[in-house]
């Protein structure tokens, strides 16, 4: 039937908000899949292809420091081991080493973000085990000996974090990234070519180049029964598996695609309290909160379910004034009232200019429970202190963690997070400034 214009342009936002994840899905693969596999083979014919090699692990070898500049608000807790799989062929099947009771975790998100699946210590356990991930036009039989796992989507994306108890303990973890591996049913390596049909350096903007990513993306990756017969409707603007969007579609779909980045990038309102925030609240599946799975794909993309990781940010004080590493800050945290988590917590530390890990010369980056430094008061509570300059009384200075001199903001990451934050009745401490700017 046909629309006016203006529920064309209500029917363009509605398509950018749903589809916008696979879009980004698609250029984060683009970005992050490597050109050459271990032996130094182009996956194309060379460094200008569009080939990239899927199905093959990508490791961090390095604790993300200042001078890792890639990622913005990186982890410095863990290492990664990514890897962008496709199950338009056949299955894959994950094997993973006896990681001997330490913490980790490899997060598998659909081609929409979704957050489907976790194979780890929260979910799976700590010991060795041989997961087979298959797309959904597969059925065929499960090997004895694995565990297999339903994708929603060919395009899955594997976020893997394995817990790092300071630089002495890499060699460890590097010997347990290279016993993971990924292989076919038969055993062989599963790694081979596939065209990403995009450049790594494509940004979001062009509404051509959106509505081209996306009608292939959903060519291979169909959405869910009950978000399909939402969708159908978008062909009216251009957009739906096999489709080429017209000149006036496109011109609609531009004015969507700015009007919803502009939204998108609105700062986000905190009802935590004291300052905090979360971004990221969702479990296995964002559901029909498609306004969230966007907002989520453009700001956060990559983010794990609450139930196995929580990112609470907090930029203000208790005064709801913004956070300056010129003054002097106290976070306190009562013996009754210390973040109750299954594996382990942080506090860390980013330049709001940059949103980048801060230099310092004692190179310490984040605190948490698991930190040696950290000294409890007589009645067993924490006190942390967040400034540029060190406190001045040294028996504090375990418990500092070093600023910039000037606007800052402050991540604590809650792994495993025990039911208190999960229904959030959890008390979250306010930032207390405790001196003037020096």
């Amino acid at each position: 039937m046909p629309q006016s214009y203006t529920e064309l342009q209500q029917l363009a936002r509605d398509a950018v908000i749903h589809t916008l994840p696979l879009y980004e899905m698609a250029r984060m693969r683009a970005a992050t899949c490597p050109r050459r596999d271990r032996a130094g083979h182009f996956a194309g014919d060379g460094p200008d292809s569009t080939l990239r090699w899927v199905n093959h692990l990508i490791h961090t070898r390095e604790l993300l420091g200042p001078q890792h500049r890639q990622v913005v608000t990186p982890n410095n807790d863990t290492l990664y081991t990514n890897a962008w799989l496709d199950l338009s062929r056949e299955p894959v099947v994950i094997d993973v080493p006896d990681f001997n009771g330490r913490y980790y975790v490899l997060g598998l998100l659909d081609a929409y973000t979704n957050p489907f699946g976790y194979i780890g210590s929260r979910t799976t356990g700590t010991q060795a085990g041989k997961f087979l991930l298959h797309g959904p036009a597969w059925h065929g039989a499960v090997p004895e000996g694995m565990h297999a796992v339903a994708c929603a989507t060919n395009a899955v994306w594997m976020i893997g974090r394995l817990l790092v108890d300071g630089e002495a303990d890499l060699p460890a973890v590097h010997a347990l990234q290279d016993a993971i591996a990924l292989n076919r049913i038969d055993g062989s390596p599963a790694a081979f070519p596939f065209d990403v049909s995009m450049q790594p350096r494509e940004h979001l903007g062009d509404a051509r180049r959106f509505a081209e990513i996306v009608n292939w993306m959903l060519a291979d990756n169909a959405p869910s029964v009950a978000e399909a017969r939402l969708m159908r409707r978008f062909a009216e603007v251009g957009i739906g598996a096999g489709l080429t969007a017209t000149a006036t579609q496109l011109d609609i779909l531009a004015g969507a695609l700015t009007d919803v980045l502009k939204d998108l990038a609105e700062p986000q309102a905190s009802d935590m309290g004291g300052g905090w925030a979360m971004s990221v609240d969702v479990r296995e599946s964002y559901g029909t909160n498609y306004l969230q799975r966007a907002l989520v794909a453009r700001n956060y993309i990559g983010a794990l379910g609450v139930q196995e990781a929580m990112y609470i940010i907090a930029d203000r004080d208790g005064d709801n004034a913004p956070l300056d590493g010129r003054h002097a800050y106290r976070l306190d945290f009562a013996l009754d009232n210390l973040p109750e988590v299954g594996a382990f917590w942080s506090l860390t530390m980013y330049d709001k200019g940059d949103c980048m890990l801060v230099p310092n010369e004692i190179a310490r980056y984040s605190l948490g429970d698991r930190s040696p430094s950290l000294a409890r008061g007589p009645d067993g509570s924490l006190t942390l202190h967040l400034s540029a300059q060190p406190p001045s009384d040294a028996a504090q200075q375990g418990n500092w963690l070093p600023a910039p001199a000037g606007p800052f903001y402050v991540a604590l990451r809650l792994y495993v997070p025990q039911p208190s934050h999960l229904d959030r009745t959890y008390r979250y401490p306010a930032i207390a400034r405790v001196r003037e700017a020096s």
